[in-house]
């Protein structure tokens, strides 16, 4: 039982793992695609953000969609188009054309960073459920930490360089597509479209027999006698502030800074005097450490809970990029010394909210109104992540990375406090639970 729910948790989080790639290769290719496209600081914020903009369509789309097609067809199409995506840009021989692509690919980003932990969090027993979600991150990171490699491995290969990073994403985009085919549907998605007999043979294979009527009789009491959900539901006094906190925290997670690295390492290496090849081969190692305490994260998040995790996380954080700001006032800001208060930033948000924020929301909301809940919540994560995308060559170009720096440690502060203050506990309870507890 518990080996079949990881393993189509696994295929699932193969989203995720298209997620991290598609964010990250563009980082290798910023080099090469600034002078072949001729893009000034602020054209090459705009064109990395492109696929974020599609981000904020696509998890626009994935709610409703997935609502009335089920969570499984609507993963199957963010596949298809990670796929165009992948073979659309690396055969761009123009701006508009490889923005197209990019975007279809942020279609995609945003379709599987909603469905992949939404699915995950609807198939697992309560008692995995912490770890499974975080499967999804995992995959994120592991896909984030393949980019990186293969950049590093393709960055010699000529002036197409480039264009072979591109399209190595279309590899693991076929094999979800492929694997979907074997995965069921969500057992509390087939209950809301009334399938309760496909819906307990689901619950008997994930969670027991022994389980699953109780569970099929809690998924029922969550959605009977409801109409459907709208999105003007989010805002009653019992659910807007559930939205608040998913919301907050989604957009916290990006403006704290991590994809500013995720994106733009090789750009901050360069700008500190190190080679294309050298700054392609330390992103290996940040991309290295991401997964090592993405793995951490997963072995203590159902121990110690989610808000312990983003607490210590936001500490070390706040700590790390101070340091990094205060190696550019002093002056001091070389290779080693900026690589390791970066690896120290990306071990602390790996280790808290990098997954955490992933596994909260997809817990928070109540079942009927999930899909809508996260979607709003995914919005706001893009929406915060394309404005960082933007402005951050340019900060970085106007401000120095002494104060660009600050400003992101402040902002980490910022966040450890509203995680002490309002994010609530939610390991070790069923999503019906959760639903109970948060509405009252």
């Amino acid at each position: 039982m518990k080996a079949y729910v990881i393993l189509i948790s696994v295929v699932v989080a193969f989203g995720g793992l298209l997620f991290g790639f598609d964010t990250a290769v563009i980082s290798g290719t910023i080099n090469f695609i600034q002078p072949y496209f001729g893009l000034s600081e602020a054209g090459l914020g705009w064109t990395v953000s492109s696929l974020l903009f599609g981000c904020i369509a696509g998890v626009s789309l994935a709610g409703k969609t997935s609502d009335f097609y089920g969570r499984k067809k609507i993963l199957m199409l963010a596949a298809f188009f990670f796929i165009i995506s992948a073979v659309g840009s690396a055969l761009s021989t123009n701006l508009p054309v490889f923005i197209a692509a990019r975007v279809i690919g942020g279609i995609a980003v945003g379709v599987a960073s909603i469905l992949s932990p939404m699915y995950i969090a609807e198939i697992a027993p309560a008692k995995y459920r912490g770890r499974l979600v975080s499967l999804n991150q995992l995959a994120i990171v592991i896909g984030i930490l393949v980019a990186f490699f293969t950049n590093y491995l393709l960055v010699n290969t000529g002036e197409n360089n480039w264009r072979w990073m591109l399209v190595v994403m279309a590899i693991p985009a076929l094999l979800l597509f492929f694997g979907l085919f074997f995965v069921p549907e969500s057992p509390r998605w087939l209950v809301a479209q009334n399938r309760e007999k496909s819906a307990f043979n689901v619950l008997v294979k994930t969670a027991g027999k022994n389980l699953a009527t109780r569970e099929l009789e809690n998924i029922r009491e969550t959605l009977q006698n409801s109409e459907e959900a709208t999105y003007r539901e989010l805002l009653t006094p019992r659910v807007k502030p559930i939205l608040w906190i998913g919301v907050i925290l989604a957009i916290f997670q990006q403006i704290t800074g991590i994809n500013t690295i995720m994106y733009y390492a090789p750009k901050i290496f360069a700008q500190i005097g190190q080679s294309n090849d050298t700054a392609l081969l330390q992103t290996i190692a940040i991309g290295a450490t991401n997964l090592i305490f993405t793995i951490v994260a997963m072995l203590f998040i159902d121990r110690f809970g989610r808000k312990f995790l983003m607490v210590i996380g936001s500490i070390g954080m706040t700590v790390m990029l101070a340091g990094l700001s205060l190696l550019y006032f002093m002056g001091q800001a070389t290779g080693i010394l900026v690589l390791t208060f970066i690896l120290g930033y990306i071990a602390f948000f790996a280790a808290s909210l990098g997954p955490a924020l992933w596994v909260v929301v997809s817990e928070i909301f109540p079942n009927r109104l999930r899909s809508k809940g996260m979607s709003v919540a995914l919005v706001s994560l893009w929406i915060a992540a394309t404005v960082i995308a933007i402005v951050f060559p340019i900060m970085l170009d106007a401000l120095s990375g002494a104060v660009t720096f600050m400003i992101f440690a402040f902002i980490c502060l910022i966040n450890l406090w509203y995680v002490l203050r309002y994010v609530p506990e939610t390991k070790g309870k069923t999503l019906e639970e959760l639903e109970n507890e948060l509405l009252k």
